[in-house]
């Protein structure tokens, strides 16, 4: 199983409409290139804007994708990763997918209780004993927290990237779990899949899949 049953969204519309403002503008800066009297740098400035916004919709339409399948709790994934990026909690969160991940992930805190933003929230609150590690989600359930992975040791991951990015990236190159990452020096938010890592600039709250 890989994403959820996303073919027709309010979100996937959004993101059409977006890429249809791009198309158009493109064609438009196209039509006035040989224009002796106008300016495009305005105009690319306003496209480099679309193409930010549609970006973020972007990762926020897969993710909804990709995450539908296996919890019906994100909505509060959303809340919390808004949440603490506003605050600059660091955050290192893991969904489970259709890899047992219980003997790759390790050293971790039992908690399994339902999974809600507040509880996650406290969990990465700065100071808090267990904010320093991953939280494990299964289905709607927060299962451990202060969790081990796999850290990546491939070489071409930037080495700007922290111990959460590289741990992030280094359990989603071997399974097929996705995992939420926000940093605390800057606030971004991003998700892995596959190894890959993917900018999360706004969190676009979701409506049903």
């Amino acid at each position: 199983m890989g994403q959820g049953n996303c073919d027709e969204t309010p979100l996937k519309e959004r993101l059409k409409q977006h890429i249809h403002l791009i198309v158009n503008e493109s064609q438009r800066i196209l039509d006035q290139i040989d224009a002796e009297n106008h300016c495009l740098l305005s105009d690319f400035d306003n496209i480099g804007r679309t193409f930010k916004e549609v970006e973020s919709l972007a990762a926020s339409f897969y993710l909804q994708c990709y995450l539908s399948s296996f919890t019906s709790n994100y909505l509060d994934l959303s809340i919390c990763i808004q949440n603490l990026m506003e605050r600059r909690h660091g955050a290192l969160i893991v969904i489970e997918r259709n890899d047992n991940l219980d003997a790759i992930i390790h050293s971790g805190v039992a908690l399994v209780a339902k999974l809600s933003y507040s509880l996650l929230e406290a969990i990465f609150y700065p100071g808090n004993p267990l904010h320093d590690g991953a939280v494990l989600i299964k289905s709607d359930q927060i299962i451990s927290a202060a969790n081990v992975l796999p850290v990546s040791n491939a070489s071409n991951v930037d080495k700007k990237f922290g111990m959460r990015h590289r741990a992030a990236i280094g359990l989603t190159e071997i399974t097929d779990a996705l995992v939420l990452v926000v940093s605390e020096e800057s606030g971004d938010a991003s998700f892995v899949y596959k190894g890959k890592l993917h900018p999360i600039k706004t969190m676009v709250m979701p409506t049903t899949v």
